[in-house]
């Protein structure tokens, strides 16, 4: 202790006081307890903690032992005021033997009345962090005609304020990391948000994480003139995404062209990517620009691409690697400026494993992957795409429905969706035909949704699964609606959906929401 001669009590103290500083409570708990410790062992009285304040020219009385709770109130310093003010202000070790013969002594909590100042001395010293005064440390200590105990209690308490400081200076350290480590996350998910954002586009309709993650795959990449391959379940739109790749690419005033090439027979797809020359083959009457040709400039999008004749798949390899290709019936090569997308509902690695698919080929296309989720794994966004496609198909079928029906929701959100988007697209059309009314009602959608009874195996009693996942999904609700104070749009934007659906939602598990709102009961 910088060669400081402590008694053995006074070093069995200070490693309690150690200890205490070390346990990794609150600041103000620990420092309470460091109070405590200098009064019940080591004899100190009224031992009391005054902190600067962020101003610089006040300090308070932060933790105090002995004194009640109005006489905290009172001990406000200004620097330089009385002792505390003083010590605060030069960082210079107070004591004085006997209180009632040293003017200076303000008293300003009012805690001495009752006591006789003529045998009371006080101590003060200086709490300092990062060589900067942070505030003092001072007790009352019975007067003595030895000054050099006194002396000598001055010097344990100034090792005891040194220990503080030192807790205070890490404690403050730790803050201050992670306060900027707060930040960071901050600035990190508003750069994620922003990069989601542009990612959007008004084509696709998604608010679930998974979309969000890729929305983000979709900003990140579409600036690129890279290759990228969209994987996905029939249905999910991989189309959609490829559009918005474009759009927000600088291509996006040239041509989008897409080719689906499971639709185009395997004899004419070379033809048809190519184009060809007069006399090529048996019928070419006449020269044709091919799909690539089309696409100068731009995007084509080659949809099934895992459905490619091995002759095309050949082509299409020399293509990307050398930027040109060869016109079917010609011998020169031509210059091309395309960015390609790709699309497939294959396993294209069991494919090129089977030797259906070019290895080399795989590998040029596979740069970049994007995965559209099914919509099994999108459930928060199926009533947001129903009640989009109730409105495109009730205004191209001019009809005045404008929602969905209790029932009609309950089947949507059951059923698992096998043919995805395209598959709800087509149910809400014929829903919108078939209906009678402003509503779509259960009845009015097809067969296939009707919903299952529950399973006889179930043991009675216990819960299925259903059950279970509605029990999941109704704390989910109102542990939102809690952190949203009763907000239903709130809770909503938590759970990345709308506020329609959870509306829906609280009427059917009969949430008492408003009892989550602020002073409400």
């Amino acid at each position: 202790m910088d060669g400081r001669d402590f008694s053995l009590r006074q070093l069995q103290i200070l490693f309690s006081i150690s200890r205490e500083l070390s346990s990794g409570n609150a600041l103000s708990v620990m420092l309470d307890g460091v109070i405590a410790i200098l009064e019940q062992e080591a004899g100190f009285e009224r031992g009391t903690i005054a902190i600067l304040k962020a101003s610089g020219r006040e300090l308070a009385i932060d933790i105090s032992r002995g004194l009640s709770p109005r006489e905290i109130e009172k001990g406000w310093y200004s620097i330089g005021e009385g002792v505390l003010g003083r010590v605060a202000e030069t960082g210079t070790p107070a004591l004085i033997p006997r209180i009632a013969e040293d003017p200076s002594f303000l008293d300003k909590t009012g805690a001495r009345r009752e006591v006789s100042l003529e045998n009371l001395s006080f101590l003060c010293v200086p709490i300092t962090s990062r060589g900067k005064n942070i505030g003092t440390l001072s007790c009352d200590r019975p007067a003595s005609d030895d000054e050099s105990l006194l002396n000598k209690d001055l010097l344990f308490l100034q090792a005891v304020a040194d220990l503080i400081g030192r807790v205070v200076q890490a404690r403050r350290k730790q803050k201050a990391e992670l306060e900027a480590l707060e930040r960071e996350n901050r600035q990190l998910k508003k750069h994620l948000s922003e990069r989601a954002d542009a990612g959007r586009s008004d084509r696709i309709i998604g608010n679930s994480s998974a979309m969000a993650a890729l929305y983000t795959q979709i900003a990140q990449v579409a600036p690129l003139d890279t290759l990228v391959l969209i994987r996905g379940e029939t249905g999910t739109g991989k189309e959609l995404v490829a559009r918005t790749l474009h759009e927000k690419s600088a291509r996006q005033d040239k041509p989008f062209v897409a080719v689906n090439c499971a639709a185009i027979p395997e004899t004419l797809l070379e033809s048809e990517l190519f184009g060809h020359t007069k006399g090529a083959f048996t019928g070419a009457a006449g020269s044709r620009r091919g799909f690539f040709e089309e696409a100068e400039g731009g995007t084509l999008f080659l949809d099934e691409i895992g459905d490619m004749s091995s002759s095309a798949q050949s082509r299409l390899l020399r293509v990307i690697q050398e930027k040109e290709m060869y016109t079917v019936g010609s011998s020169r090569p031509r210059k091309i400026d395309v960015r390609l997308i790709c699309a497939t509902n294959k396993n294209l690695e069991e494919a090129v494993q089977a030797g259906n698919f070019r290895e080399d080929l795989y590998y040029r296309i596979n740069v970049m992957s994007l995965f559209i989720p099914p919509l099994r794994d999108r459930g928060a966004d199926i009533l947001l795409l129903a009640d989009y496609f109730i409105e495109t198909y009730a205004r191209r079928h001019e009809k005045k429905i404008t929602r969905l029906s209790t029932p009609a929701i309950e089947m949507l959100s059951a059923y698992h969706w096998p043919g995805n988007v395209r598959e709800l697209e087509n149910v809400i059309e014929r829903a919108v035909i078939v209906s009678f009314s402003s509503v779509i009602d259960a009845h009015d959608l097809p067969p296939s949704l009707q919903m299952k009874e529950k399973l006889s195996a179930e043991a009675p009693g216990q819960p299925g699964l259903a059950e279970k996942i509605a029990v999941y999904e109704k704390e989910l609700i109102i542990d939102a609606l809690k952190d949203a104070r009763g907000n239903q749009a709130e809770a909503a934007r938590l759970l990345h959906t709308t506020k329609r659906v959870i509306q829906y939602k609280i009427t059917k598990y009969g949430i008492a929401y408003k009892k989550f709102r602020t002073g409400g009961a």
